[in-house]
């Protein structure tokens, strides 16, 4: 079946727009809240920001949702989703106007940072209910190329969200208050996603009446975790899908520690070519063009060389970017390598996304995708202090460059030999 058809069939149902509606609000406005806090904390002239205060932002941000992430995905698979979506999105849109008024306040330290950690904390849930949601409203055979339109189409959401609030900076002048005021305006997107939830039935989203028929007990969700990571365990594709996200997502979280450091203290403008908040800007344009890209490109790549030879080639490529484009450390070539590593990043996430629906139980699915985040934060933040260890305040580092490339090729090629070794006679990896 064409890929174009396969889109056709997942956007033929309204169930599937509204969800896709959902996400589009909630990661616009996830844009702005996170272009704020950027510059509000990482590109603020008043503040000096070297790998260690990167490091423990990504930290404090990311950590302790990291330690609740899995107890989060028990809930998934007990609470109603369409709940979820409305509730937290509301709840989410009062936290940013208080958090608004700290930006403006000047509020720094703890504080302030625990107010960031909760905003996060539920966008990441959010997401996980987003991604559990999605096979109750699409066919299997859709699953690659829903996945495929609908993570790309968040991350333009997000992207656009962050270009609007340093658009409106611009605009607002240098004032103090401008991102909070950006911050602030957040919200109304946000409560936009829990408006188009609110169009869903209760149990549309599931999970099933069975599976929420029983409340657990603290102990109960203890056990509930182990069955999750047990499930996982007896799903060989997805234990080596993860493996393998936690291998690129490390490699890639040094780099974007190490390419915030570049832009802050390392580079000045060049023309076209910016420096600061306005140089990331254009980084993280160039990251959701290529992931557009991979949204195109990967659904018929996928079924034409399957879960492990698509993602192999995905980090070969990511290595050869590497080392062809980053090491040059000049702007237009950054702003190439960009691109590509994020067309690698966003396929390598849409192979796995459906490698975990695909073969993962309903009843187990929500707490597999918090695992899944879970992950994505904790190799982050690792990353993030490996950069903080060994690397220069101003992010250059050729060598971490190439044993990142190494990395990324030795993953290839470990996952590329199990997962064909592992395959059930017969089995098939690739999606209809």
């Amino acid at each position: 079946m064409p890929r174009r058809r396969h889109l056709l069939a997942a956007l033929a149902a309204g169930d599937f727009r509204r969800l896709l509606a959902v996400r589009i609000a909630g990661q616009f406005g996830d844009g702005a809240f996170q272009a704020s806090l950027a510059g509000a904390v990482l590109f603020n002239p008043e503040r000096q920001a070297a790998a260690a205060d990167v490091a423990a932002g990504f930290a404090v941000l990311l950590l302790p949702y990291s330690l609740i992430g899995p107890f989060a995905g028990v809930l998934l698979d007990r609470w109603w989703r369409q709940r979820i979506l409305i509730v937290a999105n509301t709840a989410r849109a009062g936290g940013l106007l208080v958090f608004a008024a700290g930006i403006g306040a000047g509020l720094s330290g703890l504080g302030f940072y625990a107010a960031a950690l909760v905003l996060i904390s539920v966008a990441r849930f959010l997401l996980s209910a987003l991604s559990a949601a999605l096979p109750r409203v699409v066919p299997r055979a859709e699953l690659v190329t829903a996945n495929s339109f609908t993570t790309t189409v968040g991350t333009v959401a997000a992207v656009a969200g962050g270009g609007a609030a340093i658009g409106a900076r611009a605009l607002l002048g240098s004032g103090t208050g401008d991102y909070a005021l950006i911050a602030a305006a957040a919200a109304v997107p946000y409560l936009l996603a829990a408006f188009a939830a609110g169009r869903f039935a209760r149990s549309r989203l599931g999970p099933s009446a069975h599976e929420r028929a029983t409340r657990e007990s603290l102990r109960e969700v203890v056990r509930g975790l182990a069955a999750g990571l047990a499930h996982v365990r007896s799903r060989r594709p997805v234990l080596h899908g993860l493996t393998v996200v936690a291998v690129h997502r490390l490699g890639y979280g040094v780099t974007t520690v190490c390419t915030v450091l570049l832009y802050r203290n390392r580079f000045d403008d060049q023309g076209f070519f910016r420096a600061g908040l306005a140089g990331l800007t254009q980084v993280v344009t160039m990251i959701a063009v290529g992931g557009a890209l991979a949204a195109a490109v990967t659904p018929a790549a996928f079924r034409r060389f399957g879960a492990p030879g698509w993602p192999a080639l995905l980090l070969l490529g990511a290595a050869a970017v590497l080392l062809s484009f980053v090491l040059s450390y000049r702007l237009p070539l950054l702003l190439v390598a960009a691109l590509l590593l994020g067309f690698a990043a966003q396929g390598v996430k849409i192979s796995v996304d459906t490698l975990v629906q695909q073969y993962v139980d309903d009843a187990f699915r929500g707490r597999v995708f918090a695992l899944y985040d879970t992950l994505f934060n904790v190799t982050l933040v690792v990353a993030a202090v490996l950069t903080a260890t060994v690397l220069p305040a101003d992010g250059h580092s050729p060598a971490s460059v190439v044993v990142i490339a190494v990395g990324y090729v030795v993953a290839a090629a470990c996952y590329a030999r199990l997962a064909v070794a592992t395959r059930p006679s017969g089995a098939s990896v690739t999606p209809g």
